[in-house]
């Protein structure tokens, strides 16, 4: 429980350590010293991004690309409806789900689909919803579905 306590008060002493509040052109070393280390690290064509997902608990994910001088140039949430809607079937691979989303919050196979699905939790306004990816055996994203996020979906995966 002291733990517990102690996490609380690391958090709410950090309040202001937000990757939505990091402006733009701040230097990628400033970045990690206020926010820490990244869920995820990518190389871009131009740069770096530096990825922070709120998964599981939280419903955001922010991309924060790096021009090559290693300056803020986009700072983005990117757990929205739009994105998900927006991937391109049949062209995306699973490098570009991870790339964009970070790791998913479920990794699940059903009977009727021959590969994996990635699941993302997300709000639509203030509805907490799921973004299932299906990504085939050959890496290939095939199709996005949606649902609500059920009552008490977390202790669902206990």
């Amino acid at each position: 429980m002291p733990t517990l306590v102690l996490a609380l008060l690391a958090l709410l002493l950090s309040g202001c350590a937000l990757p939505a509040k990091v402006p733009l052109g701040s230097p990628q070393a400033d970045v990690i010293a206020r926010l820490g280390p990244p869920t995820a690290v990518f190389a871009l064509p131009s740069g770096q991004r530096l990825l922070y997902s709120e998964l599981p608990a939280g419903f955001a994910a922010y991309n924060l690309d790096f021009d090559a001088s290693g300056r803020l140039v986009r700072n983005e949430q990117v757990l929205t409806q739009s994105r998900f809607e927006n991937i391109p079937t049949g062209t995306w691979t699973r490098a570009d789900v991870e790339r964009t989303f970070g790791p998913p919050l479920l990794l699940e196979r059903v009977a009727r689909f021959d590969g994996d699905i990635w699941t993302y939790r997300f709000r639509q306004n203030s509805d907490p919803r799921l973004a299932h990816v299906h990504i085939d055996r050959a890496g290939i994203v095939r199709m996005v579905m949606f649902t609500d996020e059920l009552p008490l979906f977390d202790n669902a995966r206990d």
